[in-house]
């Protein structure tokens, strides 16, 4: 089968690779599209803290079943379904808690010989297949697994009905987020970034302000007169240095601050403000089968307006073509799919 490899640094082929040999718990799905992810430009660049190349990348899945292993007993060919793209060791306290991305032994597509989703066909384990709702589109399904992140983010958040809440970096994680956050209650919802495009976007996603932060100064006093106050929650959707100080500054007294985005090197911030304003700093780490299927019911009701957050399909041959238009933020790309 055709499978698209980050081979080194800044270098995606298309290669020829045996097709993945199913376990008596597994299913086996053709792939219709599969999605390039801010984690997977990490492994583009060689900054993935566990992705490493030469990697058959992906793990963003929407596809058909056709192989079905002896044990399995809730799918049959033919069903449409997505992945939940996470394993743990099913023994373990946090995995009896149903807190699998706690696992110390935590499996994903890319590690320890599981095949990335950007190939023909994917094999995954039967308890982290998903079938998709009747009228449910590949595009939609693709986006089940981001949007569990932005789920996931808003329940660590605890965001409440009325909540103000800031929402910084304007990526498909970002926008998916703003969905969630919408999604629980929230009514002022503030996005940030440095990419007008971007921002459009988060309008359209149901942002009720935005800002364009590039070479403000002290552009968290700005927020904050926007929307007319501090914000209850902020939810942090890119790495870049000084972040966290800022979501800390925007954050009302008692505040909640969620960090989603992947982090390179060291954060600061004032800890004085943290610690006489009661803020607190919250980490989030993938989702659990929880927020998986909200995350279903909620893009099955309408929540995430996917022709906003997916600008671009390609077919698997231009993959190449595909991350370095997401790394370098050509065309106006938002989320970028890849067709097989």
């Amino acid at each position: 089968m055709k499978a698209v490899f980050v081979e080194e640094a800044y270098k995606v082929v298309v290669k020829e690779v045996e097709q993945p040999k199913l376990a008596a718990n597994e299913v086996l799905i053709k792939v219709k599209v599969t999605g390039i992810c801010g984690s997977d430009i990490h492994t583009y660049k060689g900054l993935h803290l566990f992705r490493k190349p030469p990697v058959i990348i992906g793990h963003e899945i929407a596809g058909e079943v056709v192989q079905i292993g002896e044990a399995v007993t809730q799918f049959r060919v033919g069903d449409r379904v997505t992945v939940e793209p996470q394993t743990g060791c099913g023994v373990c306290e946090q995995c009896l808690t149903g807190n699998v991305n706690y696992c110390g032994r935590r499996g994903a597509p890319g590690i320890n010989g599981w095949y990335g989703t950007m190939a023909e066909y994917f094999a995954a384990p039967e308890q982290t297949v998903f079938k998709l709702p009747h009228g449910m589109s590949y595009d939609q399904g693709v986006l089940v697994e981001p949007f569990a992140v932005g789920v996931h983010a808003v329940r660590k958040a605890d965001i409440q009905l009325g909540d103000k809440v800031a929402i910084l970096g304007a990526g498909p994680i970002g926008l998916l987020t703003l969905a969630a956050a919408k999604a629980a209650g929230a009514t002022t919802v503030l996005v940030t970034d440095v990419i007008d495009y971007a921002l459009e976007g988060a309008t359209n996603m149901g942002a009720t302000h935005t800002m364009n932060i590039m070479n403000k100064q002290d552009w968290t006093s700005e927020a904050k007169e926007l929307v007319g106050g501090e914000f209850d929650k902020v939810l942090v959707a890119v790495g870049v240095p000084g972040i966290v100080d800022n979501a800390i500054s925007l954050l009302g007294k008692g505040g909640r601050c969620v960090t989603i985005a992947m982090f390179h090197g060291t954060q600061t911030f004032d800890i004085v403000n943290l610690q006489q304003g009661e803020k607190e700093i919250i980490g989030c780490m993938t989702y659990t089968r929880e927020d998986t299927i909200a995350a279903i019911h909620l893009i099955a009701a309408g929540a995430v307006k996917e022709d906003v957050i997916i600008t671009h399909k390609l077919p698997y041959d231009e993959a190449a073509r595909g991350f370095q238009m997401v790394d370098k933020k050509e065309d106006s790309s938002l989320k970028v799919l890849v067709e097989f």
